[in-house]
């Protein structure tokens, strides 16, 4: 994570440490992986304590040990890394390449808290920012839906960019009804759709299977057409614009 793009100069670095360990517990989380411990780079500057106290929180409240890592001193904007360890909890392991045809596509949580709470957080309002500062990798989750899914990830660039990928690595359409998301502001639909960061789960099932967890129908897999993603019965030509691209 780099300052000023991933964080806000100023932010609480306890919140900063948070957030490095918890988008990379998601990634496991999207395999359904049982966490083993953590690896991190730290960049040394403002705030060395309070990112201490953050790494602290999270690693307790996730059960998972820091095994290592590495510091060093810098100049200019800080990058910190976290490399996130984990065992398979199912074989084969879900990826984003086995959603069929006549599957069903869903979602977990409501998408766009963190857009609002990112934006609470740079104007200062007061209003709620947990969502954006501390997300909540669901790991209980995907290792729940790692036996029965045909394909799942974290949604960290944007559902509609990250459906895109979906679909594109399973070689199909994915058929979204943006009016069944669950989204933060209904006002802002499509930007919630797109702004990413909120580390949900993203997949697709079996028609007819019985999910073990709380998740939203959003749409269907469907044979591959023109795009690998539609909206609301609209073909999504190309994936620029649909969410964060990392360049």
């Amino acid at each position: 994570m780099v300052e000023g793009r991933h964080w806000l100069p100023g932010q609480d670095m306890a919140d900063v440490a948070w957030k490095l360990v918890a988008v990379n517990l998601s990634d496991l989380a999207a395999k359904g992986a049982e966490p083993l411990g953590v690896l991190i780079g730290h960049t040394l500057g403002d705030g060395d304590a309070r990112f201490i106290e953050g790494l602290r929180e999270v690693l307790e409240t996730y059960g998972v040990p820091l095994l290592g890592g590495d510091t060093v001193g810098g100049h200019g904007a800080r990058t910190l890394g976290c490399t996130a360890l984990g065992r398979a909890s199912h074989c084969p392991v879900p990826s984003r390449a086995g959603a069929q045809p006549g599957d069903r596509v869903y979602v977990t949580g409501t998408l766009g808290l963190a857009m609002l709470g990112f934006e609470a957080l740079r104007d200062r309002t007061g209003a709620d920012s947990t969502a954006y500062r501390r997300p909540a990798p669901r790991l209980a989750e995907g290792r729940a839906l790692a036996p029965i899914v045909t394909a799942m990830m974290d949604i960290s660039d944007g559902l509609l960019l990250d459906a895109w990928r979906l679909a594109e690595a399973s070689g199909v359409t994915l058929a979204i009804d943006g009016n069944d998301v669950p989204v933060a502001d209904a006002a802002r639909r499509r930007e919630c759709l797109s702004w990413g960061d909120d580390y949900e789960l993203l997949f697709t099932a079996p028609a007819g299977i019985a999910l073990p967890v709380e998740a939203h129908r959003v749409g269907a897999v469907e044979t591959r057409g023109q795009t690998p993603l539609s909206l609301d019965g609209e073909p999504l030509r190309r994936a620029e614009g649909l969410g964060y691209q990392h360049s």
